[in-house]
């Protein structure tokens, strides 16, 4: 356990403020190679999905209408490089738009209290003019504002640049597609919030800017999966009964199916189209009448996304708590 700290009477609020600003001042330039690197990063982002939304969109529509009036003429000429080119920005945007909050998370970890506490910069901060919950304080506000600003205005430009495809672009992911439902929405702002809040805690914890830094992205991928396997769940979904010659019918965010008996019973479906000999004889052995599916129509995209990122949301305020708790047991201060 680290020796208490001795804490300062409390400054006038004059004093605190000039103190504050001075911390801003010095986070800023002690971290601005991440600071211009990470608005580096966000402009380049955002330049790339205005050109997918606009010039490419546009150009990869007018070359699938091309391909869609060749018919089956052969030698029929079209612009495949922009049906091409836009398919591997989509991809490669949305990869971009996901992994910033992981950027956070390492950052945080390794950089932001990690080397802080690793080299002592921190405790000769704490014996000087700024307690160590202020301290602390500080490397969460400011961070967490350009956080949200980055991962707004990316998650924001990647879903009117999807939009801008949609019926358009032949090849446009669905929204219920993995990647494109996570880049679209409000989940990408608050994973990279509690992304932030993991890697401060995990500097804090372990002093150790690489052990923090891998922490720190390791938890997050694991909550990023805890909230993705229970997402389907989240919400209600809508069920859509089907008759046996039909099969399972009902598109959007799949979340289960099978077969429902005379009694109601839901069973797993042995086969899916009652159409076949053999399989219509296994469903009337199971006593079954129709099939069911239970599935997420994109009416329930956003309280899906809002729900989810409530969760993030709640996780991320009790890792800031928890965060403040240890600085404070630490040091041995009562308060900031």
């Amino acid at each position: 356990m680290t020796a208490a700290l001795t804490t300062t009477p409390a400054a006038p609020p004059a004093a605190r403020t000039g103190a504050a600003s001075r911390q801003l001042r010095w986070l800023l330039r002690l971290h601005r190679p991440a600071v211009v690197t990470g608005a580096a990063v966000t402009l380049l982002l955002g330049a790339a999905l205005l050109w997918l939304g606009g010039p490419l969109t546009d150009a990869s529509a007018a070359a699938w209408k091309e391909y869609d009036a060749c018919g089956f003429t052969p030698r029929c000429s079209y612009d495949q490089d922009s049906i091409l080119a836009y398919k591997d920005l989509y991809n490669y945007t949305t990869f971009a738009v996901l992994v910033l909050p992981f950027l956070v998370a390492a950052w945080a970890g390794g950089s932001l209290t990690g080397r802080e506490l690793e080299s002592g910069t921190a405790r000769l901060a704490w014996t000087q003019s700024v307690s160590p919950a202020r301290w602390l304080a500080h490397r969460l506000a400011l961070p967490a504002v350009l956080t949200l600003t980055a991962t707004g205005l990316t998650a924001w430009l990647h879903r009117m640049a999807w939009t801008a495809g949609e019926n358009r672009v032949d090849h446009t992911k669905p929204w219920h597609d993995a990647a494109t439902f996570y880049a679209n929405g409000t989940v990408p702002l608050a994973l990279a919030l509690a992304g932030l809040a993991l890697g401060v805690l995990a500097g804090l914890l372990l002093r150790r800017a690489m052990a923090a830094l891998a922490t720190a992205a390791v938890a997050l991928g694991v909550l990023w999966a805890l909230v993705h396997t229970a997402l389907p769940h989240l919400w209600s979904p809508v069920t859509k009964v089907s008759d046996l010659a039909t099969g399972p019918s009902g598109s959007g965010l799949h979340v289960g199916e099978g077969v429902l008996t005379a009694d109601g019973d839901r069973l797993a479906a042995p086969c899916v189209s009652g159409s076949m000999h053999g399989c219509r004889a296994t469903l009337d052995e199971l006593g079954a009448v129709s099939f069911y599916r239970d599935f997420h129509p994109e009416s329930h995209f956003w309280p899906l996304q809002l729900v989810a990122s409530g969760i993030l949301l709640a996780v991320a305020a009790l890792l800031t708590y928890a965060a403040f708790q240890v600085v404070r047991r630490t040091t041995g201060t009562a308060r900031g």
